[in-house]
């Protein structure tokens, strides 16, 4: 039986990228891509109405109450998932390596996927050493704290659908993706991680592109970090 897989993207003021995000997307193993549209002032949304995408809207920015939005809409759904899969509209991320990241679901029993940019391919210059840094600090906090490995905090990933609404995803702005990976740690759910590759992404970063957002960012994820302690 094959497993329904439904994409969600969370973005705002990316009308360049978020098309060839969704064409890339490879249709012989999703079912639908969802995007939020965070409070765009740009064209994003019909950009990706036009390349075949769901659109929806959240008014209120923040990247966590984006793909919570995309959770609500895939609960009250006829056609539930089996598979979530998130992904940014900057188009940093390869859609294609989707089945890839997908595939330790469907043959190895698998609940979480990280795409890890740090065990993959990373084009010069798609990261800044604060990222990269912030990350190997989260994921050294992790295992401390939590006893689970990861190498990243990377925002393309998949998770079982069930196991993704039993964990209870709450943060609404920039600790969404530790959040998760933490709550798979205390709920026991099995989690690995494969390499993905990583480009300089279209358009300006709203986070690791101005000061304010990299601390106000760093600050949240480790805030986030030992809240859930």
């Amino acid at each position: 039986m094959s497993l329904i897989v439904k994409v969600i993207i969370p973005a705002f003021n990316e009308q360049n990228g978020v098309g060839n995000v969704i064409r890339d997307i490879p249709g012989d193993v999703v079912d639908e891509i969802i995007v939020v549209n965070n409070a765009s002032t740009d064209e994003t949304e019909r950009v990706a109405r036009e390349a075949g995408a769901t659109v929806l809207k959240e008014e209120v920015k923040g990247y966590g109450r984006a793909c919570l939005k995309g959770m609500e809409y895939v609960r009250s759904s006829v056609d539930k998932a089996d598979i979530i899969v998130f992904i940014d509209a900057d188009y940093s991320d390869y859609p294609q390596e989707m089945t890839d990241l997908i595939r330790p679901i469907q043959e190895n029993g698998m609940d979480l996927v990280i795409g890890s940019r740090a065990l993959g391919n990373l084009e010069k210059g798609s990261m800044t050493p604060q990222q990269i840094f912030g990350n190997w600090l989260a994921t050294r906090l992790l295992k401390l704290l939590y006893g689970i490995k990861f190498t990243d905090l990377g925002p393309f990933r998949a998770i079982r659908y069930d196991r993704l609404m039993a964990i209870g995803m709450e943060d609404k702005t920039y600790g969404w993706t530790v959040e998760m990976q933490l709550k798979a740690a205390k709920n026991g759910l099995k989690c690995t991680e494969v390499p993905v590759s990583y480009r300089k992404r279209i358009g300006f970063s709203k986070i690791s592109g101005t000061v304010k957002g990299t601390i106000m960012a760093g600050y949240k994820i480790i805030w986030t970090i030992f809240k859930y302690l």
